[in-house]
């Protein structure tokens, strides 16, 4: 997928790098038992693996790679909404609503619970050691969102352009000022605005607005 680069200088993408390591290995040793306990409780609660096998995300420079995620949905959830008949309604309400959905019935209980606290993206610090994403950066999408989203909100595909020079991130600027709340068109031109303006202390009030949103839950599905 296309892209336009904003650039920033070397120290920054050195710095963020060297936090993104630091505290992504902090933060793992930190939710260890937690992790643990999560994992535990998602083979109990119901069928499947630990972590959600779900499709690639575009990455920096439209490249693609596999998130890691704690499992929050029935096995198979993707294919059986885009594929599945019965789901036909579900799905058009699912691109409707800027690939997200209010009340998904494919959400498992443990699912509801991990979901609303964020506690299923802490696999994601794998994902930021191996160098696929950031600890702050704008909302990793999947390829047919952005297609899809793109053709619904047509003034949104320079900000798409800018959201793809950079790293996606676990956490970031939609994502503690409302994060599901917000449609598409308004989600992908903050994650822009955040491209533009990123600096290590932009970073750090992020990473410090981020634990409040975990604990409220707010705008979580």
């Amino acid at each position: 997928m296309p892209y336009v680069e904003i650039k920033k200088s070397r120290a920054y993408e050195w710095i963020k790098r060297i936090l993104d390591i630091s505290l992504s290995a902090f933060l793992l040793l930190l939710f260890l038992p937690i992790v643990l306990c999560v994992a535990i409780a998602i083979k109990i609660d119901s069928k499947g693996p630990i972590l959600a096998d779900t499709p690639e995300r575009v990455g920096k420079n439209g490249s693609l790679f596999k998130m890691y995620k704690f499992r929050s949905m029935v096995e198979n959830a993707h294919e059986i909404l885009r594929e599945n008949p019965k789901f036909a309604t579900l799905y058009s309400e699912y691109k409707r609503g800027s690939y997200k959905l209010k009340d998904d019935p494919r959400i498992t209980w443990m699912g509801h619970f991990i979901r609303k606290h964020s506690l299923d993206e802490v696999p994601q610090l794998l994902n930021i050691l191996k160098g696929e994403m950031s600890l702050v950066g704008p909302r990793a999408y999947y390829p047919d969102e952005l297609r899809e989203q793109q053709k619904k909100y047509p003034n949104t595909r320079d900000a798409v352009k800018i959201v793809l020079s950079v790293r996606p991130g676990l956490t970031g600027y939609w994502q503690v000022s409302g994060r599901s709340e917000i449609n598409f068109d308004k989600r992908i031109e903050m994650d822009a605005t955040y491209v533009r303006k990123r600096s290590i202390l932009y970073d750090l009030l992020i990473i410090l607005k981020t634990p409040w949103a975990m604990i409220s839950g707010k705008g979580a599905l």
